[in-house]
């Protein structure tokens, strides 16, 4: 075995470890942590099969800017970790088996003779002026284009699902539309004059009054 084989299954073996956690840890903030060293390895990965450039875009966008911006997000929502556990059970079954699907989907990708695995383990001698970056742009916008835009879509819809999630309306008391402030006028709207009669007591009422307390007392 040669040193890059061991380095490949000791990476290999710290981003499970590190996929096994953000999934089970019970904490946010320490599941996103994890993912955080899931990425950072495999960044690792990417640079041992010589894509310098997947590696270093993988550590620059979803570790520096991605992942920063789940950690706030996560520490600002406070999540009520009890109350997002309480339909664990009911939706299980559900979760199981979109698992047990994906498990299937990805076992009949691997062991299909068109993938060839055995390949991947090859790594060939480039050029010194080869640049991985323009084979992978030319790959990309030729070979793999309709994955690409599909890719694409698919960001555009998860943005835009959680822009409305966050818009969405709820009843909040505290909530002044600033519209509404800017329509008010100084005359009318801010305060309002209302002349209202005395009220006076009358005896018998004092007198009840003053039973009461004497009685209390």
């Amino acid at each position: 075995m040669t040193f890059s084989l061991i380095l490949f299954y000791v990476l290999a073996a710290i981003v499970l470890f590190g996929a096994l956690k953000t999934v089970t840890a019970k904490n946010p903030v320490h599941a996103s942590l994890y993912l955080v060293l899931t990425f950072c390895v495999s960044a690792m990965i990417w640079m041992l099969m010589q894509a310098e450039f997947l590696g270093i875009t993988l550590v620059l966008v979803y570790v520096g800017a991605v992942m920063v911006l789940f950690l706030f997000v996560v520490m600002m929502l406070n999540i009520d970790v009890e109350e997002m556990r309480a339909g664990f059970w009911r939706h299980a079954p559900v979760a199981g088996l979109v698992g047990t699907l994906m498990a299937v989907a990805l076992i009949l990708i691997l062991v299909n003779p068109k993938t060839n695995l055995a390949a991947f383990g090859l790594m060939k001698d480039l050029p010194a002026d080869y640049s991985n970056i323009r084979d992978l742009g030319s790959q990309i916008y030729t070979t793999y284009l309709l994955p690409f835009e599909l890719a694409a879509v698919l960001l555009v819809l998860g943005m835009v699902a959680a822009i409305a999630l966050v818009h969405r309306k709820t009843y909040n008391p505290r909530y002044i539309n600033p519209g509404d402030q800017v329509k008010v006028n100084a005359k009318e709207g801010r305060m309002r004059m209302v002349k209202m009669a005395a009220v006076v007591p009358s005896e018998k009422e004092e007198a009840s009054d003053g039973q009461e307390g004497e009685g209390k007392a």
